[in-house]
């Protein structure tokens, strides 16, 4: 252990390695500041919460059966030329749920249908969110893990870098939730980029890699257009009064 706290070498792997899953927690985090949305405020901090503590958990837990986990990558299923891992079957499903999932609330958004009154009662609500929380977290945390596999060959510097970034999700998902709760417009911009990300992702389980500088590209351009688009609005109001 000391001699990794001397070493640059491991210093370098785990900052390297937290940028990196401090970017893949991105991912995570839109899908937690979307989902909470359509419950009310005490249970969507509540929510959060729980979903990010469990987005450290599974990661945890992926990292302490690493020999397992390097396993997922052997074919266990071959259709026609193509050979699918537990890995690549795992990534399709997550994707096909985020693409669904994603799909029906830009539905729900279109038709106006403003999900439930907020008279009625919110606990299975709240139970769904969580539920949904819990099989994108297992996802996300596949593909993080695998990451750190590859970038680290000490288990201490992954774990480490794990729970820095887990704790900077945690810290960027409360104003992240609020922003997207605030400002309707870019909850349908977030939608679409859980939808990117599903296609991402299936697209991973198939071994055709999208490279995530194009898709994290697109998606800071979609951002910074929204953004404008909101100091616009701002603008105009302050005018307007």
């Amino acid at each position: 252990m000391m001699e990794l706290l001397t070493s640059p070498e491991a210093w370098a792997a785990l900052l390297t390695l937290t940028a990196l899953e401090i970017v893949l927690g991105i991912d995570n985090v839109i899908f937690i500041s979307v989902i909470v949305s359509r419950i009310p405020e005490h249970q969507a901090k509540q929510a959060r919460q729980i979903g990010l503590a469990l987005a450290l958990v599974f990661r945890i837990l992926l990292l302490s059966v690493l020999v397992w986990l390097i396993g997922l990558t052997q074919p266990v299923i071959t259709v026609k030329d193509l050979a699918f891992s537990w890995r690549d079957i795992i990534l399709i499903g997550g994707g096909m749920f985020l693409i669904a999932k994603a799909t029906h609330e830009i539905h729900a958004e279109v038709e106006a249908r403003e999900a439930e009154n907020d008279d009625k009662p919110k606990a299975s609500a709240f139970f769904w969110v969580i539920m949904q929380i819990i099989v994108v977290d297992m996802v996300f945390s596949l593909d993080s893990i695998i990451t750190a596999i590859g970038m680290a060959e000490d288990i201490e510097i992954m774990v480490a870098a794990v729970v820095i970034a887990c704790f900077v999700m945690y810290v960027s998902s409360g104003p992240v939730s609020k922003f997207v709760a605030d400002h309707p417009t870019t909850k349908m911009l977030a939608l679409a980029f859980l939808v990117l990300i599903g296609v991402a992702l299936v697209a991973d389980g198939f071994q055709f890699h999208i490279p995530r500088g194009y898709i994290y590209f697109a998606m800071l351009f979609a951002a910074a257009v929204e953004l404008f688009n909101v100091l616009a609005r701002r603008n105009r109001r302050k005018v307007a009064r």
